[in-house]
């Protein structure tokens, strides 16, 4: 398995050639310790370029957006900074509680916390401490009564366990649902409330290199999936009648979607419902999938069959859906792909209405106009960037696994 870091190494770490374990973090220069970072303006040097996902796509690539407009088109934008707001011990999701103008962020060791320093949940001594264990996703339910926390145990099993909330003590613990998992690595981790009110969760493939169970493809796991359930409803939980698989005959009816690797970060478009899933690659390419709002489920979206847009293995496909943007690793150290969200705030003007994305260990952060995602723009670096979050307001906020989190602004 490919470790960006030796002892941090997260859960979204892809599984392909690369620096060998104890490799020093790869340097980015925007972000030293105690400072704020500005990112790069319009004007993105040459070099920069050539990492970008647009010029990784095939000419014969079948896109879902247009591609190939040229540069000289692309709107005019300022620049970011990067406000540091807080240091915490790996934090890798963020979430935000109705009425509640505090920042939750989970700490990779098993705590969650606020961005002021309290302790909300503990699990430090019940999380596994493999590179791509313990706690991963965090979501609060929309009335802001229930917590809800992915994280994995000392035996590798994935929990989504739910505590009852009321702002100063979670109490009341159940476990929603559990996923023994065959291998260490790919376990996903994001939680999520759709629009639809409905808990959406991210699971990995199982994780051995090329999904060696079938289970990306396998509507009979919930292994290499996103699922969609009601946790107040039912004991555990109960599946959404119109979930696509309700009915099928050896189909888990909590699948929501499939043919995902280790999809680590995904996020709502908060003024439309459209989904962004960012899924790490395997040995080539990096690739961010699309749900359009309305969707009624049930996306295919390749894995193990397919690796962004090109064969992975042999077998009978069927319709795949493809990938809106795709990038190729170890090129500028590239490795593991970061989903953010579609920005919709008001300190950005120019930022609006695209969606922001990123890689861990290359750092760099890039944004995408969702209508034409190819022709995407680098907009700044956080070294060892783990996750994104967005705020009650659409303020977004980026996570480094190194410790801080920033805020970003208009520079």
């Amino acid at each position: 398995m490919r470790l960006a870091v030796a002892v941090l190494a997260v859960v979204l770490t892809a599984c392909s050639a690369a620096p060998p374990e104890g490799a020093p973090v790869p340097p980015s220069a925007s972000v030293p310790a105690g400072t704020e970072a500005v990112s790069p303006s319009a004007s993105v040097p040459a070099d920069a370029e050539a990492a970008s996902p647009s010029a990784s796509v095939p000419a014969d690539a079948e896109a879902a957006s247009p591609s190939g407009s040229p540069a000289e088109s692309t709107p005019a934008q300022g620049g970011l900074r990067f406000t540091r707001i807080a240091e915490l011990e790996r934090p890798v999701a963020f979430a935000v509680r109705s009425g509640d103008r505090r920042l939750y962020v989970a700490e990779q060791g098993g705590r969650l916390r606020t961005t002021d320093g309290d302790t909300v949940v503990d699990l430090s001594g019940e999380v596994s401490g493999g590179n791509e264990q313990g706690l991963l996703g965090v979501a609060f339910h929309p009335s802001g009564r229930w917590l809800y926390l992915d994280w994995t145990d000392k035996a590798g099993t994935t929990h989504v366990t739910e505590w009852a909330y009321d702002g100063a003590r979670a109490t009341r613990r159940r476990d929603v649902l559990t996923q023994e998992q065959p291998f260490a690595n790919h376990n996903g981790g994001q939680l999520a409330f759709g629009p639809d009110g409905y808990l959406y969760i991210a699971l990995g493939d199982g994780g051995g290199g090329g999904d060696p169970e079938g289970n990306g493809q396998d509507l009979g796991t919930l292994l290499g999936k996103i699922l969609r359930i009601d946790p107040r409803d039912g004991k555990p939980y109960a599946v959404p009648e119109d979930n696509p698989f309700v009915g099928k005959e050896g189909a888990r009816t909590e699948i929501w979607a499939y043919g995902l690797r280790n999809p680590w970060r995904f996020g709502f478009d908060r003024a439309n419902g459209d989904l962004w899933i960012g899924d790490v690659g395997q040995n080539a390419w990096e690739e961010v999938d699309y749900q359009p709002a309305g969707s009624e489920g049930g996306e295919n979206y390749g894995w193990n069959l397919r690796e962004g847009r090109e064969r992975f293995r042999q077998g009978p496909a069927g319709k795949l859906t493809d990938p809106v943007i795709v990038y190729p690793l170890n090129e500028g150290g590239n490795c593991s792909v970061i989903a953010g969200f579609v920005y919709h705030g008001a300190k950005i003007p120019w930022l609006r209405g695209q969606f922001l994305y990123g890689d861990f260990c290359a750092g760099w952060i890039r944004a995408a106009p969702v209508d034409e995602p190819a022709r995407d723009r680098r907009v700044g670096e956080v070294e060892q960037l783990s996750s994104f979050g967005e705020d009650h307001d659409g303020e977004l906020y980026a996570l480094s696994l190194a410790g801080p989190v920033y805020r970003i602004d208009p520079a």
